[in-house]
């Protein structure tokens, strides 16, 4: 039952089989009750829909567009600029819809961008494949090393990737990310009680996105030796204030490994 059609129902100030009890027609004690039974059972799924339960439109909307950092890589790409400029000479983003990533990043003047899909592509779009198929993005399980040799890009950038991994699984990514690395990384991480993962990606990354504080990561990155970017950090919070821009998810900027 769609919530258009629950909607039309209440208007009518009814609710389905309610002209049955009404009728002055002779039935079966039988066919009544089967009639109550009915109109009970769709009056009850009628209340649970409009309350959000098995799925409705109301459970969903509150994950639907709510958890996406890779849109936002998007948005903050000319601050990015601004920020490395030099550094931005040659790309990696890792992440999943890296292809639109890398799209936006190839129309800017002298930037080389490659991408790291960390899941299975089926459903991407012909440009998508097109790219994949030219070796440009790459589909690799992060947990695992990267396919690339030490210090290959000046800039890596992460989205939506190292939210939905363990501490167990991010003691050998974020290395491996550094690893790969010249000028340093930029790390995209959802707010803690802003945003959840959507539903439809559930099933593709296997479990719920761990939404950590600023004050999660920064002693993570002790842990790791990764230092931050002061230069890098300040030169993009001034771009961005001039720019008027608030992201709306946490950005780090580190120095890679020396």
């Amino acid at each position: 039952m769609s919530r258009r059609q629950v909607g039309s129902t209440r208007r009518n100030g009814s609710f389905p089989f309610a002209g049955a009890f009404n009728s002055k027609s002779k039935s079966s004690p039988l066919l009544s009750i089967g009639l109550v039974v009915v109109g009970a059972i769709l009056l009850i799924g009628y209340v649970y829909k409009g309350s959000g339960a098995f799925g409705g439109s109301k459970i969903v909307s509150r994950f639907e567009g709510d958890f996406s950092c890779t849109s936002e890589v998007q948005r903050a790409i000319p601050f990015l600029q601004k920020a490395y400029s030099g550094s931005m000479h040659k790309v990696l983003h890792i992440g999943p819809d890296t292809c639109s990533v890398v799209s936006a990043l190839l129309k800017e003047e002298e930037t080389e961008a490659w991408g790291v899909e960390p899941y299975e592509i089926e459903d991407a779009d012909s440009h998508c494949k097109s790219l994949v198929r030219k070796g440009i993005v790459r589909v690799a399980d992060i947990k695992f090393s990267l396919p690339y040799k030490a210090k290959s890009f000046s800039l890596v950038i992460v989205s939506d990737a190292l939210d939905y991994l363990s501490p167990k699984y991010l003691n050998k990514t974020l290395p491996e990310i550094a690893r790969v690395s010249i000028d340093g990384l930029v790390i995209f991480a959802g707010l803690p009680g802003q945003q959840k993962a959507k539903v439809s990606e559930l099933s593709k990354f296997g479990r719920p996105a761990k939404m950590r504080s600023a004050s999660w990561w920064v002693r993570y990155f002790v842990q790791t030796s990764l230092e931050e970017n002061e230069a890098a950090s300040k030169k993009f919070e001034q771009a961005a204030s001039k720019g008027s821009y608030q992201p709306s998810c946490q950005v780090f900027h580190l120095n890679s490994y020396h």
